[in-house]
């Protein structure tokens, strides 16, 4: 029988979701607390979107910086790497034989597997970049690929709860707030589930009460700031 391994990567995908989980949460905090404070449908819209891009932006340019920075550090690893190949392949080569000596393999075939991955400088800096810094070449992430995809899932997950206030405001577009962003959060919940291959339902669970917990507070702080104002 043989066994397919799942993928582990999933980098994107994860991404998508994550940023989609702290849009809901962190716009429907926003959303619910502005309410608490003044149910007035426009004045809950204006805040919602202000949220949204705010947010969205701003995770966008920590994604962008935090993915150029890490692309950008293992450029100049990679540089230091194949500097160090031309100029000494016979270190580089016993630092190889040492590392498939420490997997398991006895010494006269780790120094002639060594050899052969020494043989061919490009196959040579993949496996040293990947047994020595842990990172393979052709994977490092584009900034501007991860900031646009930062943006549009932290956009998807705030306007989720603020669609009933185009439709409705006072306490039915609270109470539609608070359903779909519930909804949302276990969908989020059954999704992250799929990639870590737990529960479904305690993650899902576990979603919602954050959520929930997050609208629970915003909701009674607006309230408290609604009635100190009033």
């Amino acid at each position: 029988m043989v066994h397919h391994h799942r993928d582990v990567q999933g980098g994107n995908a994860r991404a998508t979701v994550f940023g989609i989980s702290d849009g809901l949460v962190s716009n429907v905090g926003l959303i619910l607390g502005v309410a608490a404070a003044s149910p007035n449908a426009s004045t809950v819209i204006v805040a919602g979107v202000a949220g949204l891009l705010a947010g969205a932006v701003s995770m966008a340019a920590g994604e962008y910086v935090s993915v150029k920075a890490q692309a950008e550090l293992v450029e100049r690893e990679l540089e230091i790497e194949k500097i160090s190949l031309a100029e000494d392949p016979k270190k580089e080569t016993e630092e190889l034989t040492s590392i498939y000596v420490s997997r398991g393999l006895d010494p006269e075939q780790a120094r002639d597997l060594a050899g052969a991955v020494m043989a061919d400088p490009d196959v040579a800096l993949e496996v040293h970049a990947r047994e020595e810094l842990g990172v393979d070449p052709d994977s490092v992430a584009n900034p501007v690929g991860a900031a646009g995809s930062s943006f549009v899932a932290f956009g998807i997950g705030a306007i989720l709860p603020l669609l009933p206030w185009f439709f409705a405001e006072g306490s039915a577009a609270v109470v539609a707030s608070v359903a779909i962003g519930l909804a949302a959060a276990a969908a989020v919940g059954w999704v992250l589930a799929h990639f870590t291959e737990r529960s479904r339902l305690r993650t899902a669970g576990r979603q919602v009460l954050i959520a929930a917990v997050a609208c629970a507070t915003t909701y009674l702080i607006g309230s408290a700031v609604g009635v100190a104002v009033g």
